[in-house]
């Protein structure tokens, strides 16, 4: 359903975005997943017609809607596809009802058919009871539903999403990001999501796009990259912990660990948190780390140490205390290698 083809966005000589290239189904759930300043929110803009391509198409079906080459942009308002902002932004001075209603004002539609519409956005989202109030009187949460509800009443074939839960507490992001998944089954809508939090892209995604320094580092099912991480950006970015990444040099980790099978590779080795076991005595892969931090996570607890700086975690059933000396055992072969450039070599 939607298709980027080489896409790059340049401001002042920088590429913002740089060479992209991908497409997802009609209907998927399509999660831009990256840090700040990444190029994510800048290639969502591009897909909603507020900023025009350097260079680079992008198909919507079989619809051109941009090209950089020759400076085509198809008007936001033709594309048939709903943009959230992070901010909401509702206008005040309306009803919740009233800011539903105003795109489709826009569209020229029939009083009858906006009143269907806004009837069923608000049934959908469940803010029926809220018609006649004003954003102010409502909360943050409620105000997320409203927006969603404006942007679905025109029933667009894309849902364009601009990190939408970033202002909500944390339980409630838990519970709008349900609602979301329920909105876009419902909907059967091509959506676009722009996140940082790597857990939503994961719980929410039938497609991931990992963005770094403008680039896509990797595309594909959120399994994939859990699994099968294609750099060393997306292995430390991606997972819940991430994976550790433990340098090596000359085929050794850490300069002190020997590991025929590294081959005399200089570069990082992939070590997931479950790999690593804590243990008292010294012995084969074993390395002593300072206690940097633990954190309680669904029964177990995720440990960091640190060795010469670097930040590395383990999974226990025990809890450790700072007074304790802390002894990591690495496992025999780590789960990746990655080459000085952080290319996955093995």
């Amino acid at each position: 359903m939607i298709s980027l083809t080489h896409l790059t966005k340049s401001f002042a000589g920088h590429d913002a975005v740089s060479d992209v290239s991908f497409s997802v189904p009609e209907g998927a759930f399509l999660v831009l997943l990256g840090p700040s300043g990444c190029g994510k929110s800048t290639m969502l803009r591009m897909l909603a017609g507020l900023d025009q391509p350097t260079s680079g198409q992008i198909h919507y079906g079989e619809t051109l809607v941009a090209d950089g080459q020759t400076s085509f942009s198809l008007p936001p308002a033709n594309r048939n596809a709903g943009l959230v902002f992070q901010s909401y932004a509702l206008w005040p001075h309306m009803t919740v009802a009233g800011n539903i209603e105003w795109p489709l004002k826009v569209a020229g539609l029939a009083k009858e058919v906006c009143r269907n519409r806004i009837h069923d956005a608000m049934q959908m989202l469940g803010i029926s009871a809220l018609a006649n109030r004003y954003p102010g009187e409502i909360s943050g949460g409620q105000q997320q539903r409203v927006a969603l509800a404006r942007m679905i009443a025109p029933r667009p074939k894309v849902m364009l999403f601009d990190e939408p839960l970033s202002n909500l507490d944390a339980t409630l992001r838990v519970e709008m990001r349900f609602e979301l998944l329920k909105l876009h089954a419902s909907t059967g809508a091509t959506a676009v999501y722009v996140t940082h939090d790597q857990v939503e892209a994961m719980t929410m995604a039938t497609h991931v796009a990992v963005m770094n320094n403008g680039r896509v580092e990797q595309f594909g099912p959120p399994e994939e990259l859990l699994e099968k991480p294609a750099s060393a950006f997306v292995a430390g970015f991606v997972g819940t912990p991430a994976a550790n990444l433990i340098p090596i040099s000359e085929g050794k980790w850490l300069g002190k660990i020997a590991d025929p099978g590294l081959g005399g590779q200089t570069g990082q080795a992939m070590v997931r948190a479950e790999q690593i076991s804590i243990v008292d005595d010294a012995g084969d892969n074993t390395v002593d780390v300072t206690l940097a931090e633990v954190v309680p996570m669904a029964g177990r607890y995720l440990i960091t140490g640190l060795i010469d700086g670097i930040r590395i975690t383990a999974i226990s059933d025990r809890r450790v205390h700072a007074t304790e000396t802390l002894r990591f055992r690495l496992p025999s072969a780590p789960a990746a290698i990655f080459d000085k450039q952080g290319h996955r070599i093995s």
